[in-house]
Order: C-alpha cells, then structure tokens, then sequence
C-alpha cells in the first residue's frame, strides 16, 4: 500500500536525497510544513518567521519498506539533539520533527525515540519534535532532486554529499 511520511532533518536537499535512493521509496520531494503562512516561500521559510520546516514529504510502498525503516534512516542523518539547527544550518526551519500522519505513526515513532534515549544512543538529549502533520506546502521546483540536479555546487560538495556517501555505505543494502 502506497504511504506517505513527512520528516524535518535540516536541509530538506539532505533528506530528499538519501530518501530518493531507497528500494520502496516511489517518490520524494522537499516541502515546507507545521507554519502558519500560507503557501510560503523558500525566502519566507529561511527567515525564520512562517513557524514552517523544511521537510521531505516521502511517498513509499509499505509493502517494500516499513515506516521504522524510514525512521531508521531519518535518525542516522541528522543529529536530533540540536535544537533548531542541523550544524551551520541555525533557525527553527532547520528543526528536528516528525509530522506524523496517523495514530499508527506517531506511537511508532514515540516509541523509537524512547528506545533511543534508554540506549543513550546521543550523549544530549534527543529534541525531535512529534506533532501531526499540517500546513505542508511543496516546495519551489528548483529545490526538486537539488542534489542530484546540482551536485557541484558548494554547499551540495561540503553538507549533502558527506551525508550521502555515509548514508550510502550504513544503508547500502537498501539502496534501489
């Protein structure tokens, strides 16, 4: 059955494109959610002032990989002990969350974290935001596949491409 999962981790360009190599993965695109602008725009968002992340809305096949599969990979890409940043990356747009899009996700996902936090997996504590999804708006067309599309530019060679080669050797055998 085709799902959907909506994951803040910093940079949206980060998540979109580790997500987008994953088997089960139908589609993956960069949003905006959990503000209170309509329609923002990525301008809007960077300024910290729309309450928006930037997240990747994530359409997968449940029957190919599973929703703690998803989550598997989205605490191994971000540290989710920053609040409101993810390294360089500094403003609530940059938050650790899940916007849970049922029951079922949200107490897998509060269940995850606290495993985590019990194993002490991260010395801090773990800050990720779970809240029901809303407000979620597609981001700009450019920002679409932005790594793929753009990998020479500076800050797809110093932030998106070291996540992407460590996420490729942990999860190699999910890749597609």
């Amino acid at each position: 059955m085709i799902k959907e999962a909506t994951f803040g981790a910093g940079c949206f360009w980060c998540i979109e494109a580790c997500y987008s190599e994953m088997k089960g993965i139908v589609e993956v695109y960069p949003g905006y959610a959990g503000g209170q602008t309509i329609n923002p725009t990525y301008n809007q968002v960077c300024d910290g002032n729309t309450g928006h992340a930037e997240v990747a809305r994530i359409v997968y096949n449940d029957e190919e990989i599973s929703f703690e599969q998803l989550l598997e990979v989205f605490w191994f890409v971000h540290n989710p002990t920053q609040l409101n940043r993810q390294g360089n990356d500094i403003g609530t747009q940059y938050r650790s969350v899940v916007f849970y899009h049922n029951e079922e996700q949200k107490n897998i996902t509060e269940t995850f974290k606290e495993r985590l936090t019990v194993e002490e997996v991260w010395e801090q504590p773990i800050v990720t935001e779970i809240v029901p999804i809303n407000n979620f708006y597609k981001a700009e067309a450019y920002h679409q596949n932005y790594f793929e599309l753009n990998p020479e530019n500076s800050y797809c060679q110093s932030v998106v491409r070291p996540k992407v080669e460590k996420f490729r050797k942990v999860f190699g055998e999910k890749l597609k």
